[in-house]
């Protein structure tokens, strides 16, 4: 059985991961090898467990210890267990715990593009997409609806921030991701000249008036093709739809002039995914 720890003293150090620290600097603190995100619900971190995710610490309701949390417990009985009532726990992060566990996780080294994409026949690619809530939903549209592996340049928000595990519903750890470059300044090239590379053509969503529609079957036949999504507001870069090989719409009606992102991302996964 795990050590169950009584929380009496919010400002004990072990807690700032829960308390005190933000995503980022959880991230930073000391990549990679001891960068750290929190997973919240048995769901949830239950799919990191299995993606092979190191758990450090849980932070959870007396009530789950014995309840729907029981499971994790049983699974790693070296793991330190923080516990206290909703309302104490609430005073700790902030906010209430909605599924009312936390779990610190390591993160992992990521793989790179060329380890993502083996053996892939679609991809997405999320060039400076920055709103977490967006990130997690494309995700979990990736993982259901047919895609092989994400792709994100450099400013792009992390998947592995609280609402974008969230909201993805763990799915960021069943989808193989990893950055397409270090800088802002490797992407859109040298991105997308190692996609090519990888026989991979390239279809830009944006609205221009050279553009294809979804439902061109042109695109459904490309043997790998990368799918690649701009950020909200503005879309995507001119030199990245410039560089791609495709720049594809999806047909609107009642004069509607676009999606958001995530919806997008989703309607064309789900066209463009690959035949079974």
């Amino acid at each position: 059985m795990p050590q169950i720890m009584e929380l009496t003293d919010f400002s004990a150090p072990e807690l700032d991961v829960y308390a005190r620290l933000t995503d980022t600097r959880l991230r930073s603190r000391a990549e990679p090898e001891k960068g750290i995100f929190i997973a919240e619900s048995p769901k949830v971190i239950t799919t990191a467990l299995n993606a092979g995710y190191e758990p450090i610490s849980f932070l959870m309701e007396h009530r789950h210890i014995e309840g729907d949390a029981a499971p994790l417990l049983a699974r790693c009985p070296d793991v330190t267990v923080y516990t206290g009532s909703r309302d104490l726990l609430r005073q700790l992060t902030g906010f209430a715990l909605t599924r009312g566990v936390l779990c610190a996780m390591r993160r992992a080294a990521l793989p790179s593009v060329e380890t993502v994409c083996a053996g892939a026949r679609r991809i997405a690619v999320l060039e400076g997409v920055v709103d977490s809530t967006n990130v997690g939903a494309i995700f979990r549209s990736a993982a259901a609806l047919g895609m092989d592996g994400v792709l994100l340049t450099p400013t792009c928000c992390d998947p592995l921030c609280r609402r974008a595990i969230r909201v993805s519903m763990g799915t960021v750890f069943q989808m193989p991701w990893t950055y397409i470059g270090d800088a802002p300044s490797q992407w859109p090239r040298p991105g997308l000249d190692r996609l090519k590379a990888m026989g991979f053509a390239t279809a830009a969503m944006a609205l221009t008036d050279d553009s294809v529609s979804l439902r061109d079957p042109a695109l459904a036949a490309e043997e790998k093709l990368a799918i690649v999504l701009g950020t909200e507001g503005d879309g995507l870069a001119p030199r990245t739809v410039a560089g791609c090989d495709y720049t594809v719409r999806i047909p609107m009606a009642h004069g509607v002039d676009s999606l958001n992102v995530a919806a997008a991302g989703a309607v064309a996964f789900w066209q463009l995914a690959a035949p079974q």
